[in-house]
């Protein structure tokens, strides 16, 4: 551009900046980059240290008074945000014996994997989930929940929700019910008993009582990593994933919820992942075993518990020390609807 052009221009744009006008010549390829530059960070949360700092706030404030007493994961490349990417919300929660989470229903959809203690439940539309660790246990945007601990220790689980996606849209809407719990409406387990199992109630029926778009909301880890373990007893490992489940909502093969996707993992000990990269922003979980992951020149110790976000369009290795188990959640699910999603296998 001639150098006399620039004070001119410079003119203009203060002309019309009143008017609420902006030249898009000045911001076009920061608008559509030519590959995805996401600001959220490779980083890792050490299951321990978020314990201690959790168990501390379960001292000072009951989950009544704090309604969820979760302590976010937020990036460091997105302060302020609340998210652990520009999509997804990732956060700790604890129940302590006796306690209940009182009851609220919101737009937001949202995913609980147990990782500490053994009895507290999920209940959703007043049907309880009996939580064990690793089960992952959905709320999808719209039903009431809520979370009661009758057992005799601590409850811990991530929460994954949507919440900067939701936000996005300006599309939020929350309610509480206005008591501590849902009045009960089936058995614990009932929905498992009519969906759980590659079978469903016909549509229709006085049986089919869920949904119809998201019927099944329990997914127990005795299930899945039996399903995993016989995969990786005969199938050939895919040299970019390791051997790789996905979850499934029952009612039409897609992913879980509308906006969320989920998988587990599983890598031999020895075996390390060739580099790969997808626009989806995923949260992994360490289930069980020891190893790295490798995002660009970083390199991060996976330890059980831990918590790793990678972020869109950043290459991953995976190498597994001991046999490494790994559980997933990321954006895949809305990228697929609006015809976003790409990987690149490196």
């Amino acid at each position: 551009m001639p150098n006399e052009q620039r004070p001119q221009l410079e003119r203009l744009y203060q002309d019309m900046a009143p008017r609420s006008l902006l030249p898009l010549w000045e911001s076009l390829h920061a608008l559509v980059p030519r590959e995805p530059r996401s600001p959220a960070l490779p980083w890792r949360w050490s299951y321990g240290e978020v314990r201690d700092y959790l168990m501390c706030a379960g001292d000072l404030i009951s989950a009544e008074q704090a309604e969820r007493r979760v302590l976010i994961m937020e990036n460091p490349g997105l302060p302020g945000s609340s998210g652990i990417t520009q999509s997804l919300y990732a956060g700790l929660q604890l129940i302590l014996p006796g306690e209940v989470a009182p009851c609220h229903r919101h737009s937001q959809s949202a995913l609980r994997f147990v990782l500490e203690g053994s009895g507290a439940y999920t209940a959703l539309d007043g049907e309880k989930a009996v939580m064990e660790p690793f089960d992952l246990v959905l709320t999808p945007g719209g039903q009431w929940h809520d979370h009661g601990n009758p057992s005799d220790q601590p409850m811990i689980w991530l929460d994954g929700l949507d919440i900067p996606t939701v936000r996005l849209f300006d599309a939020g809407f929350a309610e509480n019910l206005g008591a501590s719990s849902h009045p009960e409406t089936v058995g614990a387990g009932d929905t498992l008993a009519r969906y759980g199992h590659n079978m469903r109630p016909i549509r229709g029926s006085v049986a089919d009582r869920r949904p119809v778009n998201r019927p099944l909301f329990h997914y127990r880890h005795a299930e899945w990593r039996t399903a995993l373990a016989a995969m990786a007893s005969s199938a050939q490992i895919d040299p970019y994933l390791g051997h790789a489940l996905e979850f499934l909502n029952p009612a039409d093969g897609g992913p879980i919820m509308a906006t969320i996707s989920a998988h587990v993992r599983l890598l031999p000990a020895g075996f390390e992942t060739k580099p790969r990269r997808s626009t989806d922003g995923t949260v992994f979980v360490v289930v069980g075993g020891e190893g790295e992951a490798l995002l660009g020149d970083e390199t991060i110790a996976l330890a059980p518990r831990d918590v790793v976000v990678v972020p869109s369009w950043t290459a991953l290795t995976l190498r597994a020390r001991s046999e490494l188990v790994l559980f997933a959640y990321s954006d895949k699910a809305s990228q697929q609807a609006l015809n976003l999603y790409r990987e690149q296998n490196l």
